[in-house]
């Protein structure tokens, strides 16, 4: 069952060979897609007539939307029930067009729901064939009278194949639209698209798919909605001695006597387009198995990645993480196979196709002799949140994109249970707060964030939807379904259960999620919540943002306060319930945790939260709630005072929390920015990684703000004096670095340690590094600052040798450290080259182009270098590289992280006018953040810059 596997013609029916030869030699009369040629022009090739017909109407100038195909929505007239689906890519280049192109077939079966005289279909970037003179042909079925076809053409701005007929469709009945067509096999890592690599020598090529969010209709004319969902029939047609693989099992044949194979596969369960997958490689793979079930789990991935056993961690974790998520949902994996298939060339980090996980290699693929123990978290987490989807998403779907958080929200929950579960002593829910609330809070605490659903009408055109797949999607919906999930123990696993029970195979609304939660709470004896489900969630999910939550001991008074990163920011979006929250309050006295509390309106009174003498109160215990909290100044002190006597009464998790929410008050002007720099002084006796982690990324907001000014000096002096002793507790217990700590945590502390004591002047870490560096002799966790600290302190030979170790890197983890060190030098006109280089896809792979730039523009050197180089080449960044991808908005946030003058935010806006025809795709919201941050960053510099600068002077004397 390895591969799955063929019916030979000896075994086939004659019938079949003879219909699948009639196939193929339909399919080989299709005429090569020319990109540039197509947009102005129809050109027979090949005999064959290409049709591009642009709408005939010019109302697409208008302001107002009047036509349907000037909708980005579909109509609500027609209903897919099934696609049968034919391709063949060519794995070889066209000679006449120097493309890699694809042939295919479609024939979409729908049920009309309402009489219309219209189809309109997602057809984007394809050439069809004529069909009797149309783009398309309409067939009724099961007695309905299909009306002829009219005219038909094909709508770029929507991306729609439109086809007007001389007659109307019934409604109730059903029909068949069927076309030919051909598209490049792009290296553009959308729809069905071109991944190429090199192995033993040689070039090889492997056709692969991302369809989510709007990119199935560049494979295939579909209804190219999550809502409506369908079963697919997949046939590839492939060169012999590839191995095709699609959503379900195999249950193809061979055809004798020829060049190709034609594998077909069981049909799909009801599923929505993005969801769908084709890839045609010479892979090979490793097998497992779902325990006391009989699904088919396999890795996939390049032949030397498998045969050195890089596949085996993620199948070792697969298994368990399966049955866990299967007990967990209490219900059953839903399809015969879990095939997961590691890319060359990806641009997210991973896709949850039903049946078909795709991966960038660093996400699935884990070399214990080379790779880190970072690189060993990233596969574990990444592969718990795709097998999180096969429920959570797969089989019961949002409706629209604006619901984006119902499947990325619970899935990124979700994911840290089943990596727990596979991972026990790693304690990875310790790091959510780092890798999710903290993350989340920097952006939802701006006026310019959103609602986790945002209203319909603001998600419709691509780049909107692409614009959700953001931080607040994926991780704000964490610590807002730990407010209820929390309540009970049945409410986590009861009220999923019974949502994915009754909407399986269907699409939902975030209410449906609310109501199942409510009937959990109704009818589980012991559970009450002060307001319905409704009332408390509906808060958090409809308006953007979270609430700082001030506490005075002396009083017992509660108030909340909607928290902007800058006060002075102007909020437009409205708010129904006004920016106040229903807001569940953990905490503790003095070191004993007390009854919860929940605050039900702007200002309370809760008395047991007043002190005596040296009690201190501390509120959002282990961070349970997505809210930061303040305190009256004796309370603060108090908790400064127990930091320094004995931090460790404080819980781990919220030593984190009360530095990043001090550092983040200062930052709003609620606190004094000295009293969030006094949250650092007990660092210097602190050993554990999440309180120091959450230390260096707010104190990074200070280097980034005064790494180009005279404050530096002195900040990176009060630095080196809190990192040493870090420095040297993890020399000693590693026996001068000749040992690995044991905690998987302390391995991550030891790389904190010496990456910034390296970084902020530390010489034995200089050294240490360098020495490590010239013989070539590092731990793999220890690889990214190795490589980064040798190279900046190093010149042109460092920098030369290490791109070659990066050309030369066969693990992607290790080439991925290369790079990202790469951009550490501090020589102007190698970071110049290398900007040059992140647009050569010979050079660096398409997907890691702005991860390059974003590299180079967090070197201080390299930030006015990369700004420059985006501005003078946003035109063809923006054409080239896809304005829909996820990853424009990281770009420009990384980009402009460190702006904090005037002058740069006059740049700043001018960019955005310059380029405004252009337009910014999915960082059109990040731009507009940018500019509040700059704004804010200006006026944080010109209010803290010396009152800091003599806080730290102080502390150095």
């Amino acid at each position: 069952m390895a591969k799955g596997f063929y019916i030979s013609k000896n075994m086939g029916l004659a019938g079949l060979l003879m219909g699948a030869v009639a196939v193929v030699i339909i399919i080989a009369l299709a005429a090569v897609y020319d990109k540039e040629k197509t947009k102005n022009q129809n050109k027979p090739v090949d005999g064959v007539a290409m049709l591009t017909t642009a709408s005939p109407t010019t109302s697409s100038t208008l302001s107002t939307p009047k036509d349907p195909w000037e909708h980005y929505r579909l109509p609500d007239s027609l209903s897919p029930v099934s696609y049968n689906i034919t391709l063949w890519p060519r794995l070889v280049v066209n000679a006449s067009t120097g493309l890699y192109i694809f042939t295919g077939q479609s024939a979409v079966v729908f049920q009309c729901k309402k009489d219309t005289d219209l189809i309109v279909i997602h057809c984007n970037k394809l050439n069809l064939t004529l069909l009797n003179g149309h783009h398309a042909r309409l067939t009724g079925l099961d007695g309905a009278t299909a009306p002829t076809v009219k005219t038909s053409w094909l709508q770029v701005k929507t991306e729609y194949l439109v086809i007007q007929l001389n007659g109307k469709l019934t409604a109730g009945k059903s029909y068949r639209l069927s076309t030919d067509f051909q598209g490049e096999l792009a290296d553009d890592l959308k729809g069905f698209y071109r991944s190429e690599y090199t192995e033993d020598g040689g070039k090889k090529v492997v056709a692969t798919s991302q369809m989510q969010a709007t990119f199935a209709r560049k494979a295939f004319p579909c209804f190219d909605e999550p809502a409506m969902k369908a079963v697919f029939h997949i046939t590839l047609i492939h060169q012999r001695g590839t191995v095709a693989l699609s959503n379900g099992r195999d249950v193809g044949y061979t055809i004798d006597g020829t060049e190709v194979t034609m594998t077909r596969f069981e049909p799909t369960k009801r599923m929505s387009t993005y969801l769908l997958a084709f890839i045609v490689s010479d892979f090979d793979h490793i097998t497992g198995s779902i325990e006391n079930n009989n699904v088919l789990v396999r890795i996939w991935a390049r032949r030397k990645a498998i045969a050195e056993g890089h596949g085996n961690y993620a199948l070792n974790v697969t298994g368990p993480m399966l049955n866990f998520f299967e007990r967990y949902y209490n219900a059953s994996y839903p399809l015969s196979k879990s095939d997961q298939i590691a890319l060359p060339d990806f641009n997210a980090g991973a896709m949850e196709n039903w049946g078909l996980i795709t991966y960038r290699e660093t996400a699935l693929l884990y070399d214990p002799a080379i790779s880190s123990v970072g690189n060993k978290e990233r596969v574990l987490t990444v592969v718990a949140h795709e097998l999180a989807h096969m429920w959570f998403g797969n089989l019961v779907t949002l409706r629209w994109w604006n619901d984006l958080w119902l499947n990325e929200g619970f899935a990124s929950y979700v994911e840290y249970l089943g990596a727990d579960y596979a991972e026990p002593t790693w304690n990875i829910k310790e790091q959510t707060i780092l890798n999710d609330v903290h993350k989340v809070f920097a952006v939802d605490a701006l006026a310019s964030s959103h609602p986790l659903s945002r209203k319909e009408e603001e998600v419709n055109q691509p780049d909107e939807i692409s614009e959700m797949f953001n931080t607040i999607s994926y991780s704000k919906v964490l610590y807002v379904l730990e407010h209820l999930l929390q309540q009970g123990s049945l409410c986590s696993r009861t009220s999923p259960t019974s949502y994915l029970n009754e909407f399986a195979f269907n699409n939902t609304v975030y209410s449906d999620l609310w109501d199942h939660l409510q009937k959990v709470i109704l009818t589980t004896p012991g559970m009450s919540l002060p307001h319905t489900v409704h009332d408390i969630m509906n808060r958090w999910i409809l308006q953007m943002g979270f609430p700082v939550v001030t506490i005075d001991t002396a009083t017992g008074h509660i108030t909340q306060k909607h928290f902007l990163l800058d006060p002075d920011s102007v909020v437009d979006r409205p708010s129904p319930y006004n920016y106040t929250w229903l807001v569940p309050i953990k905490w503790m006295k003095g070191g004993v945790e007390r009854e919860q509390h929940w605050l039900l309106q702007e200002t309370d009174r809760h008395p047991p939260m007043t002190t005596a003498g040296s009690e201190w109160v501390l509120a959002n215990l282990n961070v349970s709630g997505y809210y930061r909290v303040n305190y009256d100044m004796d309370n603060w002190e108090r908790l400064l005072n127990q930091l320094t006597t004995d931090h460790t009464v404080i819980p781990l998790i919220n030593r984190a929390q009360i530095v990043d929410d001090a550092f983040n008050l200062a930052r709003a002007k609620v606190i004094n920015t000295t009293l969030a720099l006094r949250t650092t002084r007990y660092l210097s006796q602190e050993r554990d990684y999440i309180p120091w982690e959450s230390a260096l990324r707010n104190l990074n907001y200070y280097i980034l703000m005064f790494d180009r000014g005279q404050a530096y000096g002195v900040l990176q002096g009060y630095l080196k004096m809190q990192i040493t002793p870090l420095f040297e507790y993890f020399r000693t217990i590693t026996v001068d670095w000749t040992r690995v700590p044991t905690g998987h945590n302390d391995q991550y502390n030891q790389i904190n340690a010496i990456s910034f004591a390296c970084r902020m002047g530390v010489e034995r870490c200089r050294v240490l590094t360098s020495d490590w560096f010239r013989e070539w002799m590092i731990h793999p966790n220890l690889k990214t600052t190795v490589y980064c600290n040798a190279i900046a302190a190093g010149g042109v030979a460092e920098w030369d040798f290490a791109w070659q170790m990066f050309k030369n890197a066969t693990v992607a983890t290790e080439a991925a450290k290369l790079r990202s060190s790469l951009a550490c030098t501090k020589v102007p006109w190698l970071l110049n080259r290398y900007l040059d280089y992140s647009l050569d896809p010979a050079k660096i792979r398409k997907q890691d182009c702005t991860s390059t730039i974003n590299y180079i523009a967090g070197n201080v050197v390299g930030m006015p270098l990369a700004w420059d180089f985006i501005r003078a080449r946003w035109n063809y960044i923006y054409t080239e590289y896809g304005g829909g991808s996820f990853s424009f908005s990281n770009l420009i946030n990384g980009v402009t992280r460190r702006f904090s003058t005037e002058f740069e935010l006059k740049q700043l806006k001018q960019f955005k006018e310059d380029n405004a025809r252009v337009g910014f795709g999915s960082g059109t919201l990040a731009l507009e953040q940018a500019i509040e941050r700059t704004t804010a960053n200006i006026k944080w510099v010109a209010e803290n810059q010396e009152p800091v600068m003599k806080w730290l002077a102080n502390e150095c004397t």
